[in-house]
């Protein structure tokens, strides 16, 4: 028979000071036990922690509570998101706290690229039921068929944008391409609306560029159907281009009243004062979060009548046209 091992007096608990979460343990109201994490927390060592009412150690009014109470709860201190947990019975307690400010923001990440999605969306399915109701009426074979290749390409655009969930929203396919490409694309989504409003839409000189086209045909989407929805009614609405050294700088041209503080109208969930209907307030910040994503600037500016929505893009050496 083998004979019983001795057990030591006091167990060893040095593993808790190896855990990511600040621990505090009570007994009959004073601290027991603070681990590596809490020490670096709180600023009590052990020694100085043993023995004292928690009060003096969480300086804390709430986590004194909580520890008494049990349960749950989060607190904002100097920046950072802790939640806390607490359980006790009549004698022993113990204090849990974990920062959770990584992953609070994470939250917040995916709800904005929710809504980004969402808005992102909207473009191409506007597009799709446009064609559908096109194509419920009698027409000309080769139109039908135009109407049925503009359909695909928005499926595509959607099947791209569901991959871009896996993949961020940064541009991934950028290539060479001419301006005109994206002016036409854009145009051609455009029609309706166009033609509805009484505007006309125009394009300034082709550039080569290096962008994702569909991002590309995002930012200008976006701020056509702006300049198309807050510009007076029947208005042109003026696509500029220009050369900037290496880069090409596009302008959208609407003939509103001046826009005062426009800094703002780039954050998200942001709409300009004189906005009206619905609208999620994410169209500009869209716009800019795409072009900083290949390195380029957005801005706002007064030219003469007109206000002008501009961002730059990195163009391609020698700027002539593709062959």
């Amino acid at each position: 028979m083998m004979p019983a091992t001795k057990l030591p007096e006091r167990f060893d608990d040095t593993w808790i000071d190896a855990l990511p979460q600040a621990i505090l343990l009570t007994r009959d109201g004073v601290v027991t036990r603070v681990n590596a994490a809490a020490v670096r927390l709180w600023g009590v060592p052990q020694e100085r922690a043993e023995g004292r009412p928690v009060l003096e150690v969480v300086r804390r009014h709430t986590l004194e509570t909580l520890l008494e109470r049990g349960g749950e709860m989060e607190l904002e201190v100097t920046g950072r998101t802790l939640r806390c947990t607490a359980t006790h019975d009549d004698v022993v307690s113990a204090l849990i706290v974990e920062d959770v400010t990584d992953y609070r923001r994470r939250e917040a990440e995916l709800r904005e690229a929710a809504a980004v999605l969402s808005h992102e969306f909207r473009t191409p399915v506007t597009a799709l039921r446009g064609v559908l109701e096109a194509l419920e009426y009698d027409m000309p074979a080769d139109l039908a068929q135009n109407f049925v290749r503009q359909g695909l390409m928005e499926v595509e655009r959607l099947a791209r944008l569901v991959e871009d969930l896996a993949v961020g929203f940064r541009p991934t396919r950028a290539r060479t391409l001419p301006l005109a490409e994206t002016f036409a694309r854009a145009e051609r989504l455009l029609g309706h609306e166009l033609t509805a409003q009484g505007a006309t839409l125009t394009f300034g000189q082709d550039y080569l560029v290096r962008a994702d086209p569909d991002k590309l045909l995002q930012v200008l989407l976006n701020l056509i159907e702006n300049a198309l929805k807050y510009g007076p009614a029947g208005q042109p609405v003026e696509v500029t281009t220009a050369v900037r050294g290496t880069w090409v700088e596009v302008a959208v041209l609407d003939h509103g009243a001046p826009i005062g503080d426009t800094e703002t109208l780039f954050q998200a969930h942001t709409r300009g004062r004189t906005a009206t209907g619905q609208g999620s307030g994410m169209g500009l910040y869209i716009v800019r979060s795409i072009v900083q994503g290949w390195g380029g600037q957005t801005w706002v500016e007064r030219q003469g009548d007109c206000n002008a929505f501009c961002f730059t893009l990195p163009g391609v050496a020698g700027l002539g046209r593709e062959a």
